[in-house]
């Protein structure tokens, strides 16, 4: 099922210009850890929701939702020194 998700969802990744930087695994040093991450860039906050409310996306949350648990946010970027303002979307799903 997550080679389908995966699928449908760059439809709508390619149409909003999402931008993969974290996909995988990682080590959690703190708190509750996933068993998968993914850090998602968009050009800015707005692009970010609207790619999450689109017709495309939400086609690709049905083929996730019943195989998999996910938090999902939308946050402003960091816009202070040396660093240019992002908006990333973060999913963290269970295996």
């Amino acid at each position: 099922m997550h080679k389908l998700y995966v699928a449908a969802n760059a439809k709508a990744f390619a149409k909003y210009g999402a931008k993969f930087l974290v996909r995988g695994p990682a080590e959690s040093r703190e708190g509750s850890g996933r068993a998968r991450n993914v850090v998602i860039e968009f050009k800015d906050y707005d692009t970010a929701k609207a790619c999450y409310d689109s017709p495309e996306y939400r086609e690709a949350m049905k083929l996730r939702e019943n195989a998999s648990h996910a938090d999902l946010v939308i946050a402003k970027g960091y816009d202070g020194p040396a660093l240019n303002q992002r908006t990333v979307a973060m999913l963290e799903l269970l295996a």
